[in-house]
């Protein structure tokens, strides 16, 4: 039973106060990708309190569950009011992602735009991905600007 899937549920107010629904994965003890693209992903910087965005790939190879997409969408609504690192919010959805969810390989892309004039690209994975996983690219060209 989920907490969240078919429910009305509020954006949480931290990351901290998010939870993250999960369900038995329906092809246990297959090897597939499962990829989740966040375009408009937003949280604050530290510093200034201004918004910083980012385009987030997160691809994953489930173990015993799968995450429900409603609850990682409210779980990442709510780092719009978290002030942290580029580095910082993008290590640490994979990190509380394997925590919690136990995949069997987990790898993140953030793409952040450019803060005071430079993009930062954070990556983060698991380990080397199941040898007979079709990984495919992430999508996401390097940083041109307006052309």
């Amino acid at each position: 039973m989920t907490l969240h899937l078919g429910k009305n549920s509020p954006l949480p107010a931290s990351p901290e106060e998010a939870v993250l629904d999960y369900v038995p994965n329906p092809r246990l003890g297959r090897n597939y990708l499962v990829r989740f693209v966040s375009p408009e992903f937003t949280s604050l910087c530290p510093v200034t309190g201004q918004p910083d965005f980012a385009h987030l790939v997160i691809d994953y190879v489930p173990g015993d569950t799968i995450v429900e997409s409603k609850s990682l969408k409210l779980f990442l609504g709510s780092f719009r009011n978290h002030a942290a690192f580029h580095e910082d919010c993008t290590v640490g959805i994979g990190e509380r992602l394997v925590e919690e969810m136990k995949p069997r390989w987990l790898r993140i892309g953030g793409y952040w735009y450019p803060r005071g004039g430079i993009p930062i690209d954070v990556f983060w994975q698991t380990g080397a991905p199941p040898a007979d996983l079709w990984v495919p690219d992430q999508g996401v060209p390097s940083y041109r600007g307006r052309g």
